[in-house]
């Protein structure tokens, strides 16, 4: 179970393309070594420390990654779009 699945997944789908071979072996270990996801989730959102083995550049581009992601949310928080729709 996936905290946040999205952050991951969303993290992956902008970064991936330009990560080198090292960096996508330590991003897999990254999301396959942990005993669960709220780990991950938790270091990137800086809730928890990351463990030195975890704290790799990977690891600091996800905590990147994690706070532009919270600052586009609030951001975009309330969606008031809806109230302006014309009526169908």
């Amino acid at each position: 179970s996936h905290p946040d699945p999205s952050l991951s997944s969303l993290f992956a789908k902008e970064n991936l393309a330009h990560m080198s071979e090292e960096q996508l072996n330590r991003y897999d270990r990254l999301i396959n070594e942990p005993s669960n996801d709220w780990d991950i989730y938790y270091w990137a959102t800086e809730a928890k420390p990351t463990p030195a083995e975890f704290d790799t550049d990977v690891m600091a581009m996800l905590r990147e990654f994690a706070k532009n992601r919270n600052r586009e949310q609030r951001l975009r928080q309330p969606d008031l779009e809806y109230l302006f729709e014309p009526p169908r």
